[in-house]
């Protein structure tokens, strides 16, 4: 009986922290990965919740058996031809890959084929919706209807026209192929695939501005002309063009999924923005933001399932060095950079070099601007913190905390709230280092500042 209630005691707690829409993609083009069950173990430390894989790899699924991971597996492009042709083949697909495993292991989902229609290979392309509706009806053959759903994942390529987001729209040769696969996806419940990367959208216009609108720092903002949303990150911006595109096909309601996201910490000379300090950011944000569950302008109080792109390096892919680091964690299992994703600790777990402890914000201090700080700044970090789902309304006209009608005092109530209100990470109180925490209480008459020891 003790046994049971220490279970239930477990699972209440697991769940009462949830944070379900926090992905990763393991790729397996490398030839230094650690061992599944090291993975297995990684990843439960971690605020991770599920795991992509682009193949079916049984070492990996077993090794995630009764972790409660979720489990995404993929059936490859070259798979396509034969699920496509013979429901048996479907059926031997599942026999193999998930049966064995099911349910100890929690797959959710199974992808058949990546960016097929990108290929602009016709024959593949009028052979994706047939292979999926075969490896749906095997998956109904087996009785697990309902419980592991079927999509494909598609490239940001798909869209024809991105910007305004309320523009979004897909390439029309693409349209006949969508609509199909749309209405399979409405049918059945199961989510349209998409890998949107604000790094390349910096690759193509690296204005400082833009890194700013990239990495969900302080910046001014883009206002949509097609209907006057003001969007402060490129990431909500991409989500939202997709919701459009999907939108304008009459499919408005159909769940969007962040397939793949991230950004590289290193690259070759002439690829830009490739840093930890820029990938940290990213991460970072990208995962606060997914926290605030403030959702995207057009899709507000829910965060999509967004998988991070990746959790280790893939040191055998090709092309740019870039391509090659993009991993969360090292083959040591160590942290390339920290984005607040460990459950243990707010700070890499194997420092390379000793370093001297620092006082953990989370315990106590405001985040207030820095001395010297230009109204400018302060404006476009005030209107950052007050356009990511924050209370505003105390320095407002009538607010505790209007007077003095300053900007300084202004953005200092909504930099602090927006870091209190954060997974109070040191970069939740950056601002483009206009920004720094302090001890002293900066809260004066009626006027509150929350924080401090928590």
């Amino acid at each position: 009986m003790a046994a049971v209630f220490l279970l239930l005691l477990l699972l209440c707690i697991h769940f009462s922290s949830a944070e379900p829409y926090i992905g990763v993609n393991y790729g397996q083009v490398a030839d230094n990965l650690p061992p599944p069950s090291a993975t297995a173990k990684l990843l439960q430390s971690t605020s991770i919740e599920k795991i992509r894989l682009y193949g079916a790899d049984p070492a990996i699924i077993k090794a995630l058996a009764n972790t409660g991971i979720g489990i995404v597996v993929g059936a490859a492009n070259g798979d396509i031809p034969a699920l496509a042709s013979d429901p048996n083949s479907a059926a031997q697909w599942i026999n193999s890959n998930v049966l064995p495993f099911y349910p100890a292991s929690n797959i959710i989902l199974i992808t058949v084929g990546n960016e097929v229609l990108t290929t602009n290979d016709p024959n593949l392309i009028n052979q994706l919706l047939p292979a999926m509706q075969n490896m749906l009806n095997a998956v109904n053959g087996a009785k697990l209807g309902g419980k592991i759903k079927v999509s494909t994942v598609h490239s940001m390529a798909v869209l024809g026209q991105s910007d305004p987001p309320s523009s979004g729209s897909f390439v029309p040769s693409y349209q006949p192929a969508l609509k199909g696969l749309l209405q399979f996806h409405k049918d059945n419940g199961s989510p349209f695939a998409i890998n949107p990367y604000p790094f390349f959208a910096y690759e193509s216009d690296s204005r400082p501005e833009t890194l700013a609108f990239c990495l969900f720092q302080p910046n001014a903002g883009r206002v949509d002309s097609g209907n006057g949303i003001k969007y402060m990150n490129m990431f909500d911006a991409q989500v939202d063009a997709v919701h459009s595109a999907l939108s304008s096909m009459g499919f408005k309601d159909v769940e969007i999924m962040v397939a793949e996201t991230g950004w590289p910490y290193s690259g070759d000379s002439n690829e830009v923005g490739t840093s930890v300090e820029n990938a940290k950011a990213y991460n970072g944000n990208l995962i606060a933001h997914l926290r605030s569950m403030v959702g995207t302008p057009l899709m507000p109080g829910k965060s999509v399932d967004t998988y991070l792109f990746a959790l280790y390096d893939e040191d055998l892919k090709p092309g740019p060095a870039s391509e090659r680091a993009f991993g969360l964690f090292k083959p040591d299992l160590s942290m390339t950079y920290d984005i607040g994703i460990s459950k243990s600790s707010q700070t890499p777990s194997t420092p390379k070099t000793p370093v001297t402890p620092q006082p953990k914000p989370t315990s106590t201090g405001w985040c207030v601007p820095k001395a010297g700080v230009s109204d400018a700044q302060l404006q476009s970090s005030l209107d950052y913190a007050c356009g990511q789902g924050i209370d505003c309304s105390p320095i407002q006209p009538g607010g505790a905390c209007f007077e003095p009608n300053t900007i300084a005092s202004h953005a200092a109530y909504a930099m602090n709230l927006y870091y209190q209100s954060s997974a109070k990470n040191p970069w939740n109180c950056d601002f483009s280092q206009t920004a720094t925490l302090t001890s002293q209480n900066p809260s004066y008459n009626n006027c509150m500042y929350p924080g401090g020891s928590t």
